[in-house]
This record gives C-alpha cells, structure tokens and sequence, in this order.
C-alpha cells in the first residue's frame, strides 16, 4: 500500500514538475544508475512531457557512466560509483550529452545485498545539476524496507527537492 501511495505521489510530483519546467521556460533529463529508468518513465507518462522532458539516460555500470555521461573512470575508482561526486558528475554529463536545462541524477544501493564496492543496500546519492546555476547534490541512507521502497523513496525525495528548487526560484524571480 506504501509503494502504491507513493507511485501516486511520483505521478503528481512529476506533474508539478513538469508544469513548473514550462512556466519557466526548461526542460528536464534524467540520468539514472538504480532506478533503471523508473523516474524516466514517471516522467513520460505525464502530460506536457513531451515538450518540457528530453528523457532518460541509464548508467547502470561504472562503464555506461563513464562512455555516456563521461564521469571519470578513476573518480569511481577512488571513491566508489555511490558518492557525491559521481552524482555531481551524471548530472553534469547529462546535462553535456542533452539540450536539457535541468539533470536528476540518481545511483545508489538499492540492494537485496550491497554492492561491489561493500556500499550498503538503501545508501543512495543524489545530484541536481542546472545548466545556468550550481549543482545541488546530496546523500542520504534509506532504512532497508526492500528494494522497492528504497527506489520510490529517493524517487519521491529528489523530485521534491527540484520542485522546492524550482518554486523557490520562481518566487525569487
């Protein structure tokens, strides 16, 4: 019932999103290494996203990071491919290979186990890059109720965070 309430919630949050990208004339792009995608096709199933949403770029492994979005090979290397800096990093080279304005950029452990790099399962970092303005990133560990949840979860937090940015913005305006 929690996931369900929450994929509702994703629906509404890309909604206002995608309504505020167009009040201000942007358009947003997804660069994904957990959520495979899922944010993505949140985005795609809301009005008004084929305007204001260029779509998603998967980086699932270390190798799509660095030959899609160009994060640096030695970067993941030294710090592992969940950390604030590969975040940073997906959202810049996003916001690189696409016309978009804005980048949500999300990897993660989403488990059952943790990854490669011995990061634990619910650990996920977060980047929201600009093209005109600094990027916002950030890292939190989501307690371990399932992959699924863990997913929803950062899902529902990065695109609150982008909908506070982008009213915030609006109201400075």
């Amino acid at each position: 019932m929690e996931i369900e309430d929450s994929g509702t919630r994703l629906e509404t949050l890309a909604q206002r999103l995608v309504e505020l990208a167009a009040a201000k004339g942007m358009t947003i792009v997804t660069a994904e290494s957990c959520t495979a995608g899922m944010l993505a096709t949140v985005f795609s199933k809301t009005a008004g996203a084929g305007q204001h949403f260029h779509g998603g770029l998967i980086t699932y492994t270390k190798a799509m990071k660095s030959q899609v979005l160009g994060v640096d090979p030695e970067l993941m290397k030294r710090k592992t491919m969940v950390c604030d800096e590969v975040a940073v990093a997906m959202a810049r080279g996003a916001l690189q290979a696409t016309p978009a304005d804005i980048a949500i950029a999300i990897t993660g452990v989403a488990g059952p186990e943790p990854d490669e790099d011995g990061n634990p399962v619910g650990l996920m970092c977060t980047a929201i890059g600009f093209s005109r303005r600094d990027t916002v990133h950030w890292r939190k560990c989501y307690p371990n109720h399932g992959r699924d949840e863990i997913l929803q979860n950062v899902m529902v937090d990065a695109m609150t965070k982008l909908a506070d940015l982008l009213e915030k913005q609006r109201s400075a305006a």
